[in-house]
């Protein structure tokens, strides 16, 4: 008898991130991730490194976002919007304390 496997690395939980996927046993979100990969050009290994997480964690993320694209884009739609948001409430200021 064949059947479909999972596996369980993504979670999602109402009283952790408001229920949006995470990396299981951890608050990090698959929206974080998917940020770093695409616009921070972070590879997979790198992340796992950089987010002390496995390979198939990192991956299991990023499977769970090609799955679910149009959902979470539109989640990191919204929080880019809201980062934008805050900058603008804060003056807009884009130094760093590196830049200072």
């Amino acid at each position: 008898m064949q059947g479909i496997l999972t596996i369980d690395l993504i979670s999602s939980n109402p009283t952790v991130r408001n229920g949006q996927p995470c990396i299981a046993g951890t608050g990090l979100r698959v929206t974080d991730l998917v940020i770093a990969h695409l616009f921070h050009r972070r590879q997979p290994d790198e992340l796992a490194a950089d987010y002390d997480l496995s390979l198939a964690q990192i991956y299991a993320a990023l499977s769970y976002y090609y799955a679910h694209k149009s959902v979470l884009d539109q989640n990191i739609r919204t929080q880019l919007e809201k980062a934008r948001a805050l900058k603008e409430q804060a003056g807009g200021s884009t130094a760093t304390l590196l830049s200072r």
